[in-house]
Parts: structure tokens; C-alpha cells; sequence
């Protein structure tokens, strides 16, 4: 066994794909790890195995087959990033995340207490997942190295962006048999979103919404699943964006749209919700303090609200609830 352990060791470095390129910065790493061999049970039968020894499996249906997983998972290694905070949010044992995840203000308190591993924005090594004993792995599809993961435990597939975070939500709950809750939390969801849509609708009236971030080349204009609020503002609250974000950034699909500067005062809204594009190393302030930019009608009219760049890019449910309380308030002193 050591033998084979020893050779499994020198042929298990393997890096990562199913990047994003308009994506932030901590999802061109999110799907990515190195895979080691299988983990043996201690003596006593303890939870600490991998492959979740002393649990019932189960089948789930992933997005690249049915895969058979603890029935109860404990120890569960996430490799996305984006979808550390569904496990948070169900209460459901993390014991590794990439750092996107770890540095997010929305669930960062939660993964502390829980002791979860920082695992870096690389793969991680063949050393950190033997050391964490995962049983179960949750992975984005396309990510290398799928069969030497699966040698240490579990691997569970999904298609970034093919649900939305409520379907995601409910999928997330029953792989890891926590059903009731993430109905739960929909439930609640809904509730708190039919309260607050009828007074920022009243506030925000006919005016447009923009989600603009600058980065090297120019802007990106972000639309209605891509993070960094738009799931809420054109979502939830349906929320119209300027005539030619609308129809490249939401009715595209897409999701997002580049531009240059030069043609910001099109698809800038009455009202701006912006950050700095942690994708890269540009500065902001190169459109921020562009003239195109400060004689924009949102700016002039001070607004204009700062989103947080490390963190409002997650679309999980945690940072969802987050963003909701700032995007609400933000429209409703824009009324003011």
C-alpha cells in the first residue's frame, strides 16, 4: 500500500480549466486540484475517512453522470469558489475552499469557525488533500484530473451558470440531504423580495440601472446573472438597464458585455453600481476620473454605489442576502 501510494503521489499533478474570461479574477482558478490516492479508515470507524466510510451512499444525478456520494457528507472539499457559500448557507461541513471563497466578507466568519483550509488559487497538492480527507468533492465540469480526484473521494460535477442560484440551491440540498432547509431558505427569500419590490420600484420609478466595472481594455457592463448584484436588481427586482446593456448584457443571455470607453454615456443607467474588476491589475481610476465619466447624469447626480469588488461578484445565497440589504438601500436613497 505505501508502494502504491508513493507512485500514485509522483503522478498526481494536474492543473485546472473551465475558466470564465469576463468571469472575476477567483473563477479563472475556481475549478482546478490535484488528486491523490484513497484514504484509509482509522481504526475505529471515525468520520475522518474518506470516501465517507461510515455513511450511506447514495446516488446523485451531477452534470456529468451519476455519481454515488455519502448519503450525510462530512468533510466536503470544495474546488469553485462560487459555490462555498450554497454549503454555508446549508450548514454543511466545508473543509476546504479555494481563497476566492475564504476571502469572501459574506461567509469568511462562517468557514473560520468551521476550520476550513485555505487551499490557495492554485491547485492544491497532493499533501493538502490527503491531510484534509474529504469525502466528497465538489468540482465545476470540465476540471482536469477528474479520475485522480476520484480516487480520494467522491466527485460531484456541475455546469457553471446552467441553473440559476434557486435551482442551484435546491440541488445543493439534496446533495447533501439538506432538502427542507434549502427549501426553506427559498421560501424566505421569496418573502423578503415581495416585501422590498414594491418600495424600491416606487423609488426608482422609470430610471435605469447600470452594473459597470472598469478594467484594462475599457468596461464591463454586467446584466442579470453574473454576480455583483444583477441576480437582484434585474432578477428580483426587475429593474431596467439602458436600451443597449439590456440587449447585450440580459437579452443576449450572456450575462455581460465589453465596451470602451468611448461609449460609456450609452449603457450607463440613472443609476450606477460599479467596482474595480479584480480580474486584473488595471486601475480604475482611469475611467473614474475620465471626463466622459464625471459628466455622466448618475455621477453628477452623486449616484453612483461602490460595490465591493472581493466579494459582490458570488451569486451564492449568503452573499445574495448581503448584497440584498445594500442594493436596496443604495435605490432607495437614490429616490432622495
Amino acid at each position: 500500500m505505501m508502494m502504491a501510494l508513493v507512485f500514485i503521489l509522483i503522478l498526481s499533478a494536474c492543473g485546472q480549466s473551465a475558466t470564465n474570461p469576463a468571469k472575476d479574477g477567483e473563477e479563472n482558478t475556481a475549478a482546478s486540484s490535484d488528486a491523490v490516492g484513497k484514504t484509509s479508515s482509522n481504526s475505529d470507524g471515525s468520520t475522518d475517512t474518506g470516501a465517507g466510510a461510515e455513511d450511506e451512499m447514495v446516488l446523485f444525478q451531477s452534470d456529468a453522470g451519476e455519481v454515488k456520494v455519502p448519503k450525510n457528507p462530512k468533510r466536503i472539499v470544495d474546488l469553485t469558489a462560487f459555490s462555498t457559500g450554497y454549503f454555508v448557507a446549508l450548514d454543511a461541513p466545508v473543509v476546504g475552499a479555494n481563497s476566492g471563497a475564504m476571502n469572501n466578507k459574506y461567509i469568511k466568519e462562517q468557514l473560520a469557525a468551521q476550520g476550513t483550509t485555505d487551499l490557495g488559487e492554485q491547485a492544491p497538492t497532493p499533501e493538502q488533500l490527503l491531510a484534509l480527507k474529504p469525502d466528497l468533492i465538489f468540482v465545476y465540469t470540465g476540471t482536469e484530473g477528474i479520475d485522480k480526484l476520484s480516487q480520494i473521494a467522491p466527485v460531484v460535477q456541475m455546469e457553471y451558470g446552467k441553473r440559476n442560484y434557486k435551482d442551484l440551491m435546491l440541488e445543493m440540498g439534496k446533495l447533501t440531504n439538506r432538502e427542507d432547509a434549502a427549501k426553506a431558505w427559498v421560501t424566505q427569500w421569496s418573502a423578503q423580495i415581495n416585501e422590498l419590490k414594491p418600495k424600491v420600484l416606487a423609488a426608482v420609478g422609470n430610471r435605469t440601472v447600470s452594473i459597470l466595472n472598469p478594467y484594462e481594455k475599457g468596461l464591463f457592463v454586467f446584466g442579470h446573472n453574473y454576480g455583483r448584484g444583477g441576480e437582484i436588481i434585474y432578477g428580483e427586482f426587475g429593474l431596467k438597464a439602458p436600451t443597449k446593456a439590456q440587449a447585450e448584457a440580459i437579452d443576449s443571455g450572456t450575462g455581460w458585455a465589453s465596451i470602451s470607453m468611448e461609449v460609456v454615456p450609452e449603457y450607463a443607467g440613472d443609476i450606477i453600481f460599479t467596482s474595480p474588476w479584480s480580474g486584473d491589475q488595471s486601475d480604475a481610476r482611469k475611467v473614474y476620473e475620465n471626463t466622459l465619466w464625471k459628466n455622466l447624469p448618475a455621477v453628477k447626480a452623486n449616484h453612483v454605489f461602490q460595490l465591493d469588488p472581493s466579494s459582490d461578484t458570488y451569486n451564492d445565497p449568503v452573499s445574495l442576502e448581503g448584497q440584498l440589504k445594500f442594493i436596496t438601500d443604495s435605490l432607495l436613497s437614490a429616490s432622495k
